[in-house]
């Protein structure tokens, strides 16, 4: 069962624009040297709205020439069950081992839709599933009777990243209903994540440049749970900055920039650069914090 710490893997890009796989091979081995339990593809952090279907392959091939039985999460969907089953079978040929997936945000869909949505899925592919409820990026919100219902009639659904805030309050009402045959992941960054642990979550699914800090949070939980809040605290401010709608991509493409993994810290259109203003406050704040990453670049 997938559990632990799942990062989202971000996507370099080159001067001209281009997805450049050798510095996406560089974070790979970067992340695979801390210890990592997972990885996920395509998500938000890694600016998978922006890459072509042709840019993913050569991506997905390229990870998992490297990762090998480490299992993979793709983000997958669409505005449409058909398309989204496509998309599905597509990474299930590539080798994907979780689909996570966003419910369709083009036209809102209410509770019945989004079962259906969920349904046809199931009925239609193999591959185990992640709900991705991120209301902030899709503008759609599950009801918890409509995740547990889904939960219950399809045992392919095997995940839940919550990411509707309060995340604790709904981690706790699935938690409740569901107790231990769905694994519920926290998103956001890790920015709530001890208050998850304590609310049932089995792991988290952050950025990917601090990888040493959320499986030193993991652990900390397992024997000391002071340990562990005073960890998470620490880097809390870290966490919050890169959360912010608009700002939370480019904020982990300087961080890998500045690490050398990264040729540039360029996002690719639409999302945006940092301002010099922005830049010189995440300095400061990771000035003041030891971050593996950073490391390597000194």
């Amino acid at each position: 069962m997938l559990k632990g710490n799942v990062p989202i893997l971000a996507t370099a890009f080159d001067d001209q624009g281009a997805v450049d796989l050798a510095a996406v091979g560089k974070l790979v081995r970067f992340l695979l040297k801390q210890g990592i339990d997972g990885l996920a593809l395509f998500g938000n952090a890694s600016e998978g709205y922006a890459l072509t279907g042709e840019e993913k392959e050569a991506i997905f091939k390229s990870v998992k020439a490297l990762t090998g039985d480490l299992p993979l999460v793709v983000a997958t969907g669409g505005a449409a069950a058909p398309v989204a089953i496509e998309e599905i079978k597509r990474v299930e040929r590539w080798g994907a081992d979780v689909a996570m997936i966003n419910p369709p945000s083009v036209v809102k869909p209410g509770p019945d839709e989004i079962y259906r949505f969920y349904r046809d899925i199931c009925r239609q592919s193999d591959i185990e599933i992640m709900i991705q409820d991120a209301p902030q990026m899709t503008g759609v919100s599950f009801p918890v009777p409509t995740l547990v219902r889904l939960c219950e009639d399809f045992p392919q659904i095997r995940y839940i990243k919550v990411e509707q805030p309060p995340t604790t309050l709904k981690i706790s009402q699935l938690k409740a209903a569901l107790g231990d045959r769905v694994g519920l992941f926290g998103g956001l960054n890790a920015g709530f994540l001890y208050e998850e642990l304590a609310r049932g979550i089995i792991g988290t699914m952050p950025a990917c440049e601090f990888p040493e800090v959320i499986n030193a949070i993991l652990q900390a939980w397992e024997h000391d749970r002071e340990a562990a809040r005073t960890l998470f605290y620490r880097y809390l401010p870290f966490l919050r900055y890169g959360v912010q709608p608009g700002l939370g991509v480019a904020v982990h493409k300087e961080i890998l920039h500045r690490s050398g993994l990264f040729a540039t810290a360029a996002v690719r259109d639409p999302a945006k650069g940092l301002d010099e203003t922005t830049r010189l406050e995440l300095q400061e704040i990771t000035d003041h914090l030891p971050l593996a990453i950073l490391a390597r670049a000194q």
